[in-house]
This record gives structure tokens, sequence and C-alpha cells, in this order.
């Protein structure tokens, strides 16, 4: 329906004049990194050196949840605008926090089982009045920005079959507003679809890899993006190249710039037998948004297979390099090399290491392409290869200060073990994780399940020769010019990386799983304050000015990736739960209201009798295909422990997951993929594992 602007006449008035001129208006915050180029800088000058240890709580919004919140929010003339779990919009109050409006797309949590990184979202955006915002289901809404009213609706997601999920941030890019999707782990064929921001009719969509060549191309680019696969390809597992996160566009040059994601397999031996660079998968696409054609593309990794998206914050800056002022794009993806293109014509000028890498010795710069290494290939038998899966950065932004000319990254140093253990041999699972391919961290190889153990090499074999760098986070100051990095701070566990801020002032500001919100002197990395905010935060803050005051401003709340599968004990949301909040900061602030500490989990209840006959190898095996990924059964929180299952669920066992009784509480059903029988042996395969955990807790309290 349409909406009204009675309420807040003139509300969320962003337009390209604007973004051009933001250098006019440093107390605002008007996308998701602030500016067109989203540098997540905000000139500000008030929070400094000298006064930061007094910066304290100002206001907080419950957002209600208790899932990941990824968000960067946004402030748009007196008014906070963030979104949170299934695409949920907040309108606030910039000076109080108190709520304007707020817009739930009413998703079914039934899509919550094909999210493979939790029912997150990544941002909004702000529009001459409107707000854009996409919902895990795929549906794209245009918002009233003065009173959250639905303006308009439209679907991204044509091919439901496919386990097809939605967590970018949309884009605004000319006159069209543009969303890509998630799904590359299961089945699906990444592609990214415009729609008028008037009317929300489709203007176009962009396949980032080619179908079924039995099939028509659905746009020229196909053509020769298909000369690149094989035409015997695994088409039906999808292909992946997914667009779920990294998309900027610069109004100057009128290009649209995409990353895209990784490959489905991910093994390109077994995607795509007889070679070929895959196009275009693990990319970065410059885009004319007028009519979705292709104006230039670099591929960071040919022949993906190891999860290297280009997915990863695109961010636009004027840099001199040579002598010479070059408008480039700027990326830190999940490969491990720095990225610097000239935006206007894709030129590579730099490709710099930003942490351990061992899977290319390198990046020829007269090609552009990697120098692939011997150890990268798996397909031998399992290899220690850097970055792992999870990237040496991934989501979380980074930000960039063009007075001191340095990018500020949430960086991880993480080695993993890759292998496929079925090569050649997978079997496609529609709407199910379809990877092909194993990951372990370098850490995990200390206690292995005997399954998995007897498929790997002695340890002492696999770490030969290999780094010895351990698994950790790190802030890392990166010079895109000097090429090197200009200092670092560690930053703990492999699941403390979030989001960062720069500000004008030259401080830097990181939270954390912990919950702490930390400042650090730009210049060498020394911390000046912490807040402990008792929440966990992973997302990046933002800051703006209001009333003479400055203020800064974080989502809190744990999950995405592989971290919402487990609260660990060191996190807010192990000690103190996961309730999503809104948090604002300013000079003069009080202590922050932290949530009370959970009590003890308690010992295990006993667990019902085993059910005679239990087929406990394949219930462990259906329950690491298809519930591990929620149900990790360790720490504490959401998602619950399924060791300390009661009678009562133990009774509902088949009803909550075939017949979906809890699926208004995000629990999925699953009875297109398992049988009464299949839940049964998933029932008795957790029994046992509460037998043994609870026999486990037993002796150690003795």
């Amino acid at each position: 329906m349409e909406g009204s602007s009675a309420k807040r006449a003139g509300a969320g008035q962003v337009d390209t004049g604007r973004l051009l001129g933001i250098a006019s208006e440093p107390g605002s915050w008007l996308t998701s990194g602030r500016d067109f180029g989203k540098t997540h800088h905000s000139p500000l000058r008030q929070i400094n050196r000298d006064n930061v240890a007094s910066v304290g709580f100002a206001w907080e919004y419950a957002t209600g949840t208790q899932r990941g919140l990824e968000a960067t929010p946004q402030m748009v003339d007196g008014v906070v605008y963030a979104s949170g779990n299934w695409g949920e919009v907040y309108a606030v109050d910039a000076r109080s926090g108190q709520e304007i409006w707020r817009f739930d797309p009413k998703v079914n949590k039934q899509w919550g089982r094909y999210a493979c990184c939790d029912a997150v979202n990544r941002g909004v955006s702000m529009w001459k009045g409107r707000v854009y915002v996409a919902a895990l289901d795929g549906r794209v809404f245009a918002l009233d920005a003065a009173t959250g009213a639905q303006i308009w609706v439209a679907e991204s997601i044509d091919d439901q079959s496919r386990a097809y999920t939605v967590t970018g941030a949309t884009q605004v890019a000319g006159d069209v507003v543009v969303i890509g999707n998630s799904g590359a782990e299961f089945d699906a064929r990444g592609y990214i679809t415009a729609f008028d921001l008037e009317t929300g009719q489709r203007r176009w969509r962009f396949y980032t890899v080619p179908g079924d060549p039995a099939q028509p191309y659905e746009h020229p680019e196909l053509e020769q993006a298909a000369k690149t696969w094989d035409p015997q390809s695994r088409w039906d597992v999808g292909g992946g190249g997914t667009v779920w996160d990294a998309m900027v566009y610069d109004p100057q040059l009128n290009l649209l710039y995409v990353g895209t994601g990784n490959a489905a397999l991910y093994n390109a031996k077994e995607r795509s037998p007889a070679g070929g660079d895959n196009l275009y998968l693990a990319s970065i696409l410059a885009i004319d948004p007028d009519d979705g054609h292709l104006v230039w593309h670099y591929q960071q990794v040919p022949g993906e297979s190891w999860d290297y998206t280009a997915t990863q914050h695109i961010m636009l800056a004027d840099l001199e390099l040579g002598g010479r002022q070059r408008q480039v794009l700027m990326q830190a993806p999940k490969n491990g090399f720095f990225y610097v293109l000239d935006r206007a014509t894709g030129e590579l000028l730099s490709a710099d290491p930003y942490v351990t890498v061992t899977w290319a010795e390198g990046i020829d710069m007269a090609t552009g392409r990697p120098i692939v290494s011997a150890q990268a290939d798996y397909t031998q038998g399992p290899k220690l290869i850097y970055p792992s899966m999870g990237g040496g950065h991934n989501w979380n932004p980074m930000a960039y200060n063009p007075d001191s000319g340095l990018v500020y990254i949430p960086a991880l140093e993480a080695g993993m073990v890759y292998f496929d253990p079925t090569p050649g041999q997978h079997d496609y699972l529609p709407k199910s994780v379809n990877i092909g391919v194993v990951g372990l961290f370098r850490e995990d190889l200390a206690a292995l399940p005997p399954e998995l153990d007897a498929l790997l090499p002695p340890v002492e074999d696999l770490l030969a020769g290999q780094p010895e760098e351990p698994t950790r986070t790190v802030l890392r100051a990166w010079d895109p010019v000097s090429r090197e990095v200009a200092w670092e701070v560690e930053r703990g566990e492999w699941w403390n990386a979030s989001g960062v801020l720069s500000l004008g002032s030259g401080l830097v500001v990181q939270g954390d799983a912990t919950g702490v919100l930390r400042f650090f002197d730009g210049k060498g990395g020394a911390q000046l304050h912490e807040i402990d905010t008792g929440t966990s935060i992973l997302a990046a803050p933002a800051s703006f000015e209001l009333d003479g005051e400055q203020y800064v401003v974080v989502l809190a709340g744990f999950g995405g990736a592989v971290k919402w599968q487990m609260y660990p004990p060191e996190t807010a949301a192990y000690q103190r739960g996961n309730a999503g909040r809104l948090l604002a900061f300013k000079l003069g602030g009080s202590t922050v209201p932290k949530p009370p500490e959970l009590p003890p989990l308690g010992p295990i209840p006993e667990p019902p009798p085993l059910p005679e006959g239990a087929d406990l190898a394949r219930g462990n095996e259906l329950f690491d295909r298809h519930c591990a990924l929620c149900h990790f059964n360790e720490g504490r929180g959401r998602p619950s422990n399924l060791l300390y299952m009661s009678a009562g669920t133990h009774a509902a066992f088949d009803a909550i997951v075939r017949g979906g009784a809890r699926v208004p509480l995000a629990m999925p059903r699953f009875d297109d993929v398992l049988t009464a029988e299949d839940a049964e042996a998933i029932r008795a395969a957790l029994i046992s594992r509460a037998s043994d955990a609870r026999k486990a807790q037993q002796q150690a309290a003795e």
C-alpha cells in the first residue's frame, strides 16, 4: 500500500547530490559505510585521544531478537535506521533511542533452515524518503522512511526448489535498487536482480555463473563465461557464485561493483572436470546499472576450490599511486591478498598478502592471475592451507582513514586442512549442504572423532614444512600505498573478529564477542578506552553528531557464520544471554546497563532408554548432515543444546523435526529429506551422546 510521510515530513531524503556533498555534513551517516564509497570513516573529531576515556552509555534500543546482528546503523536527519534478523528494520530517535517505527517482514521461519550463517541482515539503503531492505526469504521492500509503511514489495527468488536466502544489504544504483542472494553452500546459482526504485518492477538480472548449456543463455556475458566451464560440469548443484554482500555504486562513473562468491561444489576437479577458470566465481564485476551489462571483470581465484569468496567489503577511494591520483577500488577478500584496482577500467594496481597465504605464491601482475602453489591441491590428499574457509577477512566491515592513509582490517589468521572424503562421488542433495569438501581448523587436529581421524595422514605429516601461525584474530592496519602492515593488535580467538569504525580524530573503534567496545589510537594501535556492554558485538560501529554531541552507535548480538553454532564461554552471549541491542555512546556518558548473568547450565538430565535396535551410526551421520549446523550441543544459549532435551521434547521429536511443530520458533521442518525412521535414528544418536556426556559430567564432579 502507499505510505504517508505525514508523521515525519522529509525523512530519509538521501540522493546523489547529498552523497557527493557529504563533506558538508560530517555529522551524518548516509549509507551502510557512511559515504558512497563505504569507507566506514567519520570525519568527526569531538571524541579524541584526550577525552575518549569519558565516553560512556547514552541510550539503548532492544531489538527483541536472540541472533546475530551484523548491520551498520545509519543516521539521517535525526533518525537512526538499522536492520536485524529476518530483514526487520528499526527506526529510532537518534537523541534518545525511542522507537519511531519498526517493520517486520513476517518471514516464515522455515527459511532459517537454508541460512548457512544465521538469519542475519547487513543493512538497508536510504533513498529519497524511502528505506529499501531485503528479507531472508528474498522479498525486497520499499518502506516509507517516515512511517515504515510498505510502499511496494518484489520477489527476488524465483526458483524456490533451491536453498536461496538473502542476507546482504540492498544497494541503490542510479534508478534501481539491487540485491543478490546466498546459498552457494547448498545448491544455489548466483545472480543479482535490479528493481525500479519507484515501482518495484524488475528491470534486469545478471547471473554470475552459467547454467546448463542445454538451456539458452540468459544474457550475452554467460556465453563467454560458459567457455571457462566444462560442458559436463555439475550443473545440478547450482554452480554457486552468489552475491551475499559486497556491492557499492560509484555515482560519478555510473558503475555498480559486485563481489561474487564461492563455488558449488568446492572441488573444481569434480565441479568442472575438464578444468577452466569458471567465470564469474570469486570475481569483482563492474556493471552498468542502467541495463545490467558487464563493463569489466576481474577474477581473483580462477577455478575457485577453497571457499575464497570475493564478497567481502568493497570500498572506493582516491589514492596517489606512482605520482598519479587514481580512483580505486580496494578489497581484502577471503583469499588473503589485498587488492587495489582502477575502478574505471578494472586494471590491477596491486595485490599483496595481508595475512598468511600458502594457496598461492603471489599474484602475477602481468596477467593478474594467482601463482597457485602445490600446497593448494587437496585432491591428491589432505593439505593444510592458509587462509581457511573463514578467509583472511570475512563480512565484518573494514575502515579507511584518508588522513592516515590506512585501512583497518579485522583479519583472521587461520590455516585449515582441506580434503575431499569421496572424490568424484558427491551425491547431490536438494536444498541441503553440497560443498563436497571437509575443512578442519589447525587446532581441530588435536581431538578428531575416529571417523575423521581415519581419513587423515599423521598430524606431523600434515604440519611438516607449513607455517606455525596459530588461529587468531588481529586488527591490522594496512597501508595500500606502501603495501605493508603499519601496525596490528592481537584480538584473540577466531570468533572475535568484529567490524571497524575510523574517526577523523585518528581513533579506531571495534567491538568484540566478549561484549567490550574498544577505542584504539589509529597511529600505532594502543588501546585508549574500553566499555563493557555485556552483549557480544560483531557488527561495525557508526558515528554521527546531533546538537553538538558526537555519538558512536553499534548493534550488539552474537551469531553469523560458524559462530552461531555455539557460545564460547568467554563471550557475553554465553555469560549473559544474547538479547539484541542497539547501543549508543557519547562523551560524559554513564555506565552501560548490562544484562544479568545467567545461572549455571546445570547437569544433563538422565536421557530416556536407547530405542531397541537403534542404528547409531546412521543417526550420527544424519545429525551431522542436517542438524549440526545449528545444534552444536556445546555451550549454552541459542541454538539449543539437544543433550538437555526434556522427556516432552523426546516424545514430540518427530512432530518437531518432521512435522514443523516449532517452525514459528525458528526450528524448521525436515520431512522432505527425513523419514520417520531417520528422525528416530537421530533421536537415538542424541540419547547416546547425552548419556556419554552425562557420565563425563558426573566423573568430572567426583
